[in-house]
């Protein structure tokens, strides 16, 4: 008989994120884990209370192959839910707060959720549209902070649960969650991530953004957002300090950052533009932030210099998306790279390609496709729309398209040009509305803008800059348009130009194009 070899006797191990948070609860539990708002908790119990979560899930058939949805703000009891489903086995669905209820009952069905825990804003919304979730099961919708008719309060969920690990092991390659994209009309995708892919997203974002067990990171967006994970992750990874915001506030933010000494930070574009507006700025103490990332879009120019001028040089800027791509611009490239969006994040790689599937050389502007260790494992029951994203490189590897314009230079720097459905075609040419936006957005009146096509009889479709003007703006309309054609090519000039209030935006601060396409295409028929 052979002597068994070493693959039989020793396990194949990953550094899992249940088994790393069960590590930090054993080794500093005294330490602070999650801090929102008045409630503190330190590893030890945010740990037990995780595995309270598991193990109630556990005890009730819950664990790999089964689906969890989450309706919850934010919170610390929204984490340690979100992770006692994960070390369980089974696989989270955090959805978003900004959905009806109709949307949400449709996204329950799509995920196959057996189980949904939501809190009391959620629950009300939900109403009778619930009904339209037969996958539930009975018993299988619990209260967070709230009773209701028909739902189980979370205390009688967990009671005589215990508080030690789950005896669930996960495995590197089980759904982690599911991740709804951005969806503005009929079914977002979910995108489904592994326990590798997440593993690789927070020790990939610690490394390159500095995140260790001394750091204190500082969420400001939905935890149910892909995004505000780029820091909760690798902070909690790490063994550091994550805090909450229950909801953004620019002076908040600033009153947080000092009294909690925060290390790192993540906000979006407009975010950044509300913290800088504020009065008591440049009285507060930000001496302790080592690192600003930006994501969800990419800062206006003259927002960026003003970042860096004030806080200092510790701006990164991040540009992906969730399907599995990210790469990141250095505060130390900057100077030398200031309109690029970075490099590939490490462990992933970038190509750009053509229409035909072509593979362009460094310098050519096609779509951007990114391949790496972060990559989802596909879209949630959509095989077919899984299989139109990939483009395969010459070893036979699948890249994701992303839908985005770019270019790559001979250093591996990309330069975003645009999104490829917010391409506007006019007169034959390709219009990119980010072009124009810059233009537009120099304008001391302009607080922000964004650009779309418009039906046009001649050219087929036309820009239209659409503006929110700073406080105390008073000049026309036609102004500012003869201001900004002045200063753009003949065919980019603006058809028009109305000013709003606000725009629809996702999570992340991204403006929602779509929605403010369609009342100007809905008499056309044709699909924006």
């Amino acid at each position: 008989m052979t002597d068994p070899t070493p693959a039989a006797l020793l396990d194949d191990t990953s550094a899992l994120i249940p088994e790393v948070f069960e590590v930090h609860g054993r080794s500093q539990p005294d330490k602070d884990a999650v801090i929102c708002g008045p409630v503190r908790r330190n590893w030890g119990d945010f740990n037990a209370n995780i595995n309270r979560v598991a193990n109630a899930l556990g005890a009730r058939g819950v664990g790999p192959g089964r689906q969890v949805a989450v309706l919850m703000g934010n919170s610390v009891e929204m984490l340690e839910v979100v992770f006692g489903v994960v070390k369980s086995g089974a696989c989270v669905v955090p959805l978003s707060g900004l959905l009806t209820g109709e949307q949400l009952a449709m996204l329950i069905d799509d995920s196959d959720a057996v189980m949904l825990f939501a809190s009391a804003d959620f629950i009300d919304r939900l109403g009778a549209k619930l009904a339209r979730c037969p996958k539930l099961w009975a018993d299988g919708c619990i209260s967070v902070f709230h009773e209701a008719p028909g739902w189980l309060p979370f205390e009688r969920f967990a009671a005589g649960a215990g508080t030690g690990a789950p005896g669930a092991r996960c495995d590197a390659g089980l759904p982690f969650n599911i991740i709804y994209s951005s969806g503005t009309t009929g079914l977002p995708k979910g995108i489904v991530q592994t326990h590798r892919a997440r593993t690789h997203w927070a020790f990939s974002n610690a490394i390159e953004l500095g995140i260790g067990e001394p750091s204190r990171a500082l969420t400001t967006t939905a935890l149910y957002s892909n995004g505000t994970w780029l820091v909760m992750l690798p902070a909690l990874f790490s063994g550091g300090t994550c805090v909450v915001m229950p909801a953004f506030d620019p002076a908040e933010f600033l009153a947080t950052v000092q009294r909690e000494r925060i290390s790192h930070t993540f906000m979006v574009p407009v975010q950044f533009a509300m913290v800088l507006a504020r009065p008591e700025f440049d009285a507060t103490d930000l001496s302790s932030l080592q690192s600003l990332l930006c994501a969800g879009s990419p800062l206006r120019r003259e927002v960026k210099r003003e970042v860096i001028a004030r806080f200092g040089n510790k701006l990164t800027e991040l540009y992906g998306f969730s399907e599995g791509f990210g790469a990141m611009l250095k505060p130390q490239q900057h100077a030398q790279r200031f309109d690029s969006v970075g490099r590939p994040v490490l462990g992933f790689e970038v190509r750009i390609v053509d229409d035909e599937g072509r593979e362009l050389p460094p310098g050519a502007v096609g779509e951007i496709a990114g391949y790496g260790a972060g990559m989802m494992a596909g879209y949630h029951r959509r095989p077919e729309q899984t299989a139109a994203l990939v483009w395969r490189d010459e070893r036979g590897r699948s890249f994701i398209r992303s839908g985005d314009v770019g270019k790559v230079d001979e250093q591996g720097f990309i330069t975003l040009v645009d999104r490829k459905k917010d391409m506007i075609i006019s007169g034959g040419f390709n219009v990119f509305p980010a072009d124009i936006e810059a233009v537009v957005g120099q304008h001391p009146e302009v607080l922000d803008v964004t650009v779309i096509g418009i039906p046009h009889d001649k050219w087929g479709e036309s820009p239209l800059a659409l503006v929110i003007r700073r406080p105390g703006a008073d000049s026309a309309a036609e102004t500012l348009m003869d201001w900004a054609n002045g200063r753009l090519a003949r065919h980019q000039r603006l058809a028009g130009l109305e000013f709003r209030d606000d725009f629809p935006r996702n999570a992340l601060g991204k403006v929602l194009k779509r929605l403010l396409r369609e009342p100007y295409w809905a008499a056309t028929g044709r699909v924006i």
